[in-house]
């Protein structure tokens, strides 16, 4: 059975190229772990889980007017691990899609509101700025709704609304002392998961073909070998 996960099909909508490279002949970089953003994940999910513990919102809910605590479940040690997440099996292409959330709030109505946490740096973050320049916030959005889409082939009741605990890391103090300061921004996000399944049919047809795709042009990785090639031609 195919097994594929979140980051999979983003690098399929991205670069159909590079995604069967990577997951059907294993040609991938080794990239290097981003330890500090891995850091400060663990530590929201561990003051999370405070407020699991105890069941009562977390202060960002109370300054926000989110009512809803973090769920508490079983699987979540589970959902969060990047080796497992939560999965779902689709008999009909034969595939193990799978993912790794963040943190999952629960409303009154036990409806689920999925969270994913992001780290940056920026002397001032404008998110709306941010969201209008680049492309890759709509990569997160894209994200939450394959979360969502997950969570809800579970069983489970899932809200449209979801959240970027995005946390800033304030460069420009006086002094350091051992500390990295941030401050903390709660982004909405309003999506819609219609579309996972079925890019989640096409991605797999595309490894079990014998097709080799082109490059995308705004693939950086595509755009490197290609410039590398060509200057090797012309020596």
């Amino acid at each position: 059975m195919l097994k594929l996960s979140r980051s999979a099909v983003e690098q399929y909508l991205n670069c159909k190229r590079c995604f069967v490279l990577t997951y059907k002949y294993k040609v991938r970089l080794n990239m290097l772990p981003f330890t500090l953003n891995i850091a400060v994940d663990n530590l929201c999910k561990n003051e999370f889980d405070q407020y699991r513990k105890k069941q009562k919102p977390h202060p960002l809910f109370i300054k926000h007017n989110i009512d809803a605590v973090p769920f508490k479940h079983p699987d979540m040690d589970r959902w969060r691990n990047n080796f497992q997440g939560i999965s779902y099996i689709d008999p009909d292409i034969n595939v193990n899609f799978y993912g790794a959330v963040d943190d999952v709030w629960e409303k009154p109505d036990g409806e689920l509101i999925l969270s994913d946490v992001k780290t940056t740096s920026k002397n001032k973050f404008d998110w709306e700025d941010v969201w209008n320049r680049f492309d890759y916030p709509k990569s997160y959005k894209r994200q939450l709704e394959m979360y969502q889409w997950l969570f809800r082939k579970n069983g489970f009741k899932v809200s449209n609304t979801a959240y970027l605990l995005y946390y800033n890391g304030l460069k420009n103090e006086s002094m350091f002392n051992q500390v990295l300061k941030f401050e903390s921004h709660l982004i909405k996000i309003e999506c819609n998961d219609a579309w996972v399944s079925q890019v989640l049919i096409e991605a797999t047809n595309l490894l079990k073909a014998e097709e080799y795709p082109k490059g995308s042009i705004s693939c950086d990785t595509c755009s490197y070998l290609k410039k590398r090639w060509d200057i090797s031609q012309k020596n």
